[in-house]
């Protein structure tokens, strides 16, 4: 069950006040902001002192800490998007995003400290997505009752820009790029900006129950019947929003409509699979991804199979409709045997890995593998490549780069034509294939000893004799 809260952009105000005397920054929705409350309150009335407090991260692990002995309980958070660019690859995983420089980290970190709000600096280049795609988050927002992923409710959260944040900064007497130099240093601690800002939201709730959909194929195996294999696939999108280009209807058909197919195709493959797999397979239609993987951590908290019996979860969002690839790529490499697993399938369809192209925007933490991952469950994704057969150099990055700028989490993100379901098949069959594989194998998938996931699997299997 959750609540659905819709923000009017029409009466959504946003605006800082210096201490001293001088005219207030007001900001205009959707243009400079976009915000939104993770609390279920008709009315959002707030006003504090606005806290610059760099990227927003406390890391003791990496010997960072934003905040240090400041109480920001009250304030209004401005944060930086990504992490800090320290030098040396054992800091925040290199080039590599760590979850650290999600969004979603930073404000479930000020809503821990007792911030009245955070507002997220937005950078296009440390996102991977331009303000567009910030705009379009004005629709219905979901927050499931009781949820476990926030350790509490923010009255106030959200985006402005980079423009807006150095008019803020200017009125405060500060210069926003000095600001953003300091905190990229290590002795940096958040900053009262001598300013305060004052917002107001008016929302419509309703409580709706979105289900997630399972399905389930029992393995041939008796002895190994109770292990599973899961697949998940999230059917949700955003439904009806913002018009652009004449058009409300945002329909997902990569992001998901899709991977949702696949999963169907996957299911009806596993049923009929001769041999029959050892090990049982569980197929997941889950809700609310786009919402913060609500489904999936619905499902986590009542798994239909237990976590210390899911061997594996493969998550299916988006597939390849552009042409064959002679290569794919992992979303968050290095981090499990599954890696193994999809290299040995590759190579016999004469396949190869190629690494992340964008490590620096985390995309690890932006899907529904993630909260099986933070479980302890060795989860994969799978992403098409960039080299494809019989196309030119940097076709990949082209067709990437469009559906970014200009599909996702648009209208404009439906059905082609010209899509090449061939390659669909391709990518579709290769994930079945590892799965396929890791149900025959004598031994279960296993995080690489260095992996941040390791302890939580290793804590769950203490009483489970894991072969």
């Amino acid at each position: 069950t959750t609540s659905r809260i819709t923000a009017d952009s029409a009466t959504a105000l946003l605006s800082f006040q210096p201490l001293e005397e001088g005219p207030p920054v007001a900001l205009e929705h959707g243009l400079d902001f976009v915000t939104r409350t993770s609390i279920p309150k008709e009315v959002v009335d707030l006003s504090g002192g606005v806290v610059f407090a760099g990227y927003g991260i406390d890391a003791p692990g990496e010997g960072w800490n934003d905040f240090g002995d400041r109480d920001v309980t009250g304030k209004i958070l401005l944060v930086l998007a990504g992490e800090p660019p320290v030098e040396g690859p054992d800091r925040f995983d290199g080039e590599a995003m760590t979850y650290y420089g999600r969004w979603t980290y930073k404000i479930e970190e000020g809503a821990r400290r007792g911030a009245a709000g955070v507002l997220l600096i937005h950078d296009p280049v440390t996102a991977g997505y331009s303000w567009d795609v910030i705009k379009n988050r004005t629709g219905e927002a979901l927050q499931k009752t009781n949820r476990s992923v926030l350790p509490s409710g923010t009255p106030l959260l959200g985006w402005i820009s980079g423009d807006a944040a150095a008019r803020v900064c200017q009125a405060a007497g500060l210069d926003f790029e000095l600001l953003a130099e300091a905190a990229a240093r290590e002795d940096f601690t958040a900053t009262d900006l001598g300013i305060t800002a004052t917002a107001h939201l008016d929302n419509t709730i309703r409580s709706v129950t979105s289900y997630n959909v399972v399905g389930a194929v029992e393995g041939s195996d008796p002895v190994h019947a109770d292990e599973y294999i899961l697949f998940v696939a999230h059917w949700d999108h955003l439904g009806v929003g913002e018009e652009r280009g004449g058009d409300t209807i945002y329909n997902g058909a990569i992001d998901n409509a899709i991977g949702t197919a696949a999963l169907l195709e996957m299911a009806e493959a596993w049923a009929s699979a001769e041999p029959a797999p050892r090990r049982s397979a569980l197929f997941l239609a889950s809700t609310a991804e786009e919402s913060g993987f609500l489904g999936v951590v619905s499902y986590i908290e009542n798994p239909v199979a237990p976590l210390d019996k899911t061997l594996a979860a493969i998550n299916i969002d988006g597939v390849n409709v552009w042409g064959p690839t002679e290569d794919v790529w992992i979303v968050g490499p290095g981090l499990t045997t599954l890696e193994d697993d999809l290299a040995a399938v590759l190579k016999t369809e004469g396949r190869h890995l190629s690494p992340d192209p964008a490590p620096e925007e985390g995309n690890f933490f932006r899907s529904d593998h993630f909260p099986f991952a933070q479980a302890g469950v060795p989860a994969l994704c799978v992403r098409p490549g960039m080299s494809f057969v019989g196309k030119p150099d940097g076709f990949g990055r082209e067709v990437w780069a469009d559906y970014y700028s200009n599909r996702y989490h648009r209208p404009s993100d439906e059905f082609d034509a010209s899509w090449d379901f061939d390659s669909t098949a391709q990518d579709v069959e290769m994930m079945l294939d590892v799965a396929l594989r890791i149900s025959a194998a004598d031994s279960w998938p296993r995080w690489y000893p260095d992996s941040q996931f390791k302890a939580a699997r290793d804590s769950m299997l203490q009483d489970v004799a894991a072969p």
